[in-house]
């Protein structure tokens, strides 16, 4: 087999038996000992037809050893238990992606789809199958294919020489990975009056992000939310070639100029789920779940006043970050049969890669996506990294989220140096709802449930005292479907604690046992953090300490007590921001010389537009419509660097997506209101591993000084250094430069032994003339020379190159414990501009 490519399958095992594919890491064949088998079978039964009966078990064939898996250049996993032959032989076709990197030469795009056919012709039997077989065909800027294809036939194609990697289909389920947050980040309302009106604001420098174009990759949008209106907006930009697409309950009348094209992908799904349930989601880009109306109108939302949460929470004026910017919708994740909305959605790589692909043949400027996974996987075999890439290449600025599972370190999602790795952090804003004991203490708490108690004294329980008899003791705490008796918890306020299943539907089980209201108590690693949700009784939320202050009160008292007070909306809170605890961390297993998350942005508490065919728990008993609701994840941080991008582009038009990306982290903010250093949700400092370069400063990077810029060769020559090989058409040079000395504007040096030097490249945005000098603040143990210390620009896009010599002085100090690296920062000035970079040091 040809070395350098590998044929990956990354699926969890469909729920249906014959979509399980046959083979596997548990002692099921290998694909190239499967196709041993199979010619042999074929040899045989040309031999002697008579004795090749099928019922041959696949244990005939001894399983891999470890060294054959060791040498093995192309393989598959799955956790699917080894099948028969016979299985084998009947097994369904299934998708995979096969990539060929770069577009070579001038083609066509039929040039492109027949070259994509021929490859199909050569492993099917005939011209139908290959026809039949295709899922899409990507011709714009990403070159390859997805289609059903066996096992066997992916092997194959896997070995041409021209294919750059086989990728075998999986679902991708995003996580829950605004008023309030864009006034927070330093936007000013400079729309509030016309006195008002600051010059220096940075909607007005960049007309509120006038016709720059921003796509979103998720599940649609309800075009009707007063957010999307194109009142006053001007004609479609001309560099706009998308399309309308309709279907259900969407028509060509859905989009404006506001939503100027939308379109959905769902061949991957079907192929995987068979056709959608159309009760379960519309086919079209309409919104059934309330997730992309969300992140597009955080995005690109216009300013609607007068709105609020369901109950009248963080009422006010609603906006998104750049307000004139244009909406392309490109729907790709759908509702997963026999699960709840609560649950979320699913994507296929195929899909968004179709959708990256018409996107920027379309015209979109910046791309905006929540969607990720928490697989760790190398580049050349991750969709979004490989679509990401390819919009970079021209010059479109994509936001990806970091995911949602933290606090644990190392848990990040799209962790590609061409995407912008966005975090989440909390605003200065609350819905305090405290609860009130029968002993009188008063414990603060959160919410935002229209739902109010009498005001009076309630019996308190803990759920692990009124489960139902066989709910293991481990998770009878968690309140989850089914756990709690109604003879017991009838009438109670009842104690739940996070864990596993869903807030809303902790809520929910409370409800259907007879409880009359119910406290959401944090674990350890949730902290402080509180997720304000609209449940469907009253409810609160409160931090771990006091849901062990609340244990024990019931645990000391004979009878007792509580009342949840009602909640109300504070502003001005301190300290903000802090991390939130589900923010996934870094460092990362793919690229640990690339420092992850770039930066951080609001995703805790986050009002913004909702699908009015969806209710604000999502759960299927809550029968409320809701025009905005709340909502927290990495899925809300995501568009607001998404805006950000879109008014930096705006303002900055010949900017490159390095350039935009560099500008937002090194002006990024490392202090609270308070003026100390950001903390986490238990606060504790917080490091670069958890908010990258700080929490975003739109108007800061409207004028960052310096910026850190890089190409798509750049990117190429750094995937060399770590032994990838995306694009065929490029050549890896004899001596690669180092992982290091990608011109990242942040610094991130795994298992340092001695020393390292490294170069480093700035660009002059700012000033003609200007003098950089710079300061820093080395890890401890490590020294840091910068030379030369002084920069020289004569005029802007200027170029000056550094170097950073890091070398260890004391091991015994530096990044021990827990925590492996040492953290410290350099900074160019000009006394006008910071241009800050954080540095992350382990030693070996």
């Amino acid at each position: 087999m040809a070395t350098g490519k590998a044929l990956i399958n990354r699926a969890a095992p469909s729920p249906a038996a014959k979509r399980r594919l046959p083979y596997g890491n548990d002692g099921g064949l290998q694909l190239h000992q499967l196709e041993q088998l199979l010619n042999s079978l074929e040899k045989k039964v040309e031999e002697n037809p008579k004795n090749c009966g099928l019922p041959l078990s696949i244990h005939q064939q001894p399983p891999p050893s470890a060294s054959d898996l060791m040498a093995a250049d192309k393989f598959v996993m799955d956790a699917a238990p080894p099948l028969s032959l016979q299985q084998l032989i009947a097994a369904d076709d299934i998708v995979y992606i096969v990539y060929f990197g770069e577009h070579s030469g001038e083609k066509t795009l039929q040039q492109i789809e027949e070259n994509h056919h021929s490859y199909l012709l050569s492993v099917k039997e005939n011209e139908d199958a290959a026809k039949s077989s295709l899922v899409y065909s990507y011709k714009h800027t990403i070159n390859g294919f997805a289609a059903l294809l066996s096992p066997l036939e992916a092997s194959k194609l896997s070995k041409m020489e021209e294919v750059v990697s086989v990728l075998r289909s999986h679902p991708r389920k995003y996580e829950i990975h605004t008023t309030r947050s864009w006034e927070f980040a330093g936007v000013e309302e400079a729309m509030k009056s016309s006195e008002n009106m600051n010059k220096e604001d940075i909607w007005l420098k960049s007309s509120y992000g006038k016709d720059v174009i921003v796509g979103l990759l998720d599940n649609g949008v309800w075009p009707e939310s007063e957010s999307f209106n194109d009142e006053g907006m001007g004609p479609i930009p001309k560099s706009w070639k998308g399309i309308c697409q309709t279907g259900d309950e969407f028509n060509s009348s859905n989009c404006n100029k506001k939503i100027i094209g939308a379109r959905y992908y769902i061949k991957g799904y079907e192929a995987y789920y068979g056709p959608l349930n159309r009760t379960l989601d519309y086919l079209s880009p309409r919104d059934k779940d309330g997730h992309g109306t969300h992140t597009s109108s955080t995005a690109a939302g216009r300013r609607v006043t007068g709105i609020s949460a369901l109950g009248g929470f963080a009422s006010g004026t609603a906006s998104g970050g750049a307000p004139l910017a244009r909406l392309a919708i490109y729907k790709v994740c759908w509702a997963v049969p026999g699960h709840g909305k609560e649950d979320g959605n699913t994507c296929f790589e195929e899909d968004m890669l179709a959708a990256i692909d018409d996107a920027v043949a379309d015209g979109v400027d910046v791309l905006s996506i929540s969607i990720g996974t928490k697989d760790s996987l190398p580049f050349n075999q991750d969709g979004i990294a490989i679509g990401a890439l390819h919009a970079v290449k021209q010059n479109v600025v994509v936001a990806c989220s970091a995911g949602n599972s933290g606090p644990t370190p190392s848990t990040l999602s799209n962790p590609a140096p061409w995407i912008i790795t966005v975090a989440a952090s909390s605003v200065d804003r609350i819905f305090l709802s405290p609860a009130v004991l029968g002993n009188g203490m008063k414990l603060p708490g959160q919410t935002v449930t229209p739902h109010k108690l009498q005001k009076k004294l309630y019996p308190l329980v803990y759920a692990g005292q009124v489960a139902n008899p066989d709910v293991p003791k481990n998770l009878s705490g968690q309140c989850l479907p089914g756990s709690l008796s109604s003879k017991t918890a009838k009438g109670k306020i009842v104690l739940c604690l996070r864990g596993n299943g869903t807030r809303v539907g902790k809520g929910m089980e409370v409800k259907r046992a007879g409880g009359i209201g119910f406290i959401l108590g944090n674990s350890l690693a949730n902290g402080d953090e509180l997720a304000a949700d609209a449940h469907i009784l009253p409810a609160t939320a409160v931090n771990y300490q006091n849901s062990l202050k609340i244990m024990d009160y019931i645990h000391s008292s004979k009878t007792p007590t509580a009342y949840i007070v009602p909640g109300t909306t504070v502003l001005d809170i301190k300290p903000a921001p802090f991390m939130a605890a589900f923010s996934s961390r870094g460092p990362s297993d793919i690229s640990p010389e690339i420092l992850k998350p770039d930066i951080t942005a609001p995703g805790l508490n986050i009002l913004a537009a909702w699908s009015e065919a969806s209710s604000p728990t999502k759960l299927e008993a809550d029968k409320r419509v809701v025009k905005y609701n709340i909502l927290s994840g990495t899925s809300m941080s995501c568009p607001h660097i998404g805006g950000a991008a879109a008014l930096l582009k705006a303002m900055h038009p010949r900017w490159s997506s390095a350039a935009i990306r560099s500008a937002l982290i090194t002006s990024a903010g490392q202090k609270n209101n308070q003026g100390s250093m950001i903390t986490d949700a238990s606060s504790n400092p917080a490091d670069p591993f958890q908010y990258g370069g700080g929490h975003f400063r739109p108007a800061k990077a409207a004028d960052p000084g310096l910026v850190y810029d890089a190409s798509y060769t750049d990117y190429l020559l750094y995937l060399c250094s770590i032994g990838v090989k995306i694009d065929y058409t490029f050549t890896c040079p004899k001596h690669s430069m180092g992982p290091l000395n990608l011109n990242y504007p942040t610094l991130a040096i795994p298992r340092l032994r001695d020393s390292v030097t490294l170069v480093r490249t700035v660009t002059n945005v700012g000033g003609s003339k200007s003098i950089y000098f710079v300061s820093m603040k080395p890890p401890l143990g490590i020294l840091v020379k910068i030379w030369p210390p002084i920069l020289h620009f004569n005029r802007v896009g200027e170029k000056r190159n550094f170097t950073i010599t890091v070398k260890v002085a004391d091991s015994s100090i530096t990044g021990k414990g827990e925590k492996p690296y040492g953290f410290g920062w350099y900074m160019w000035s000009d006394g006008i501009h910071n241009v800050r970079s954080p540095m992350a040091v382990s030693v070996a």
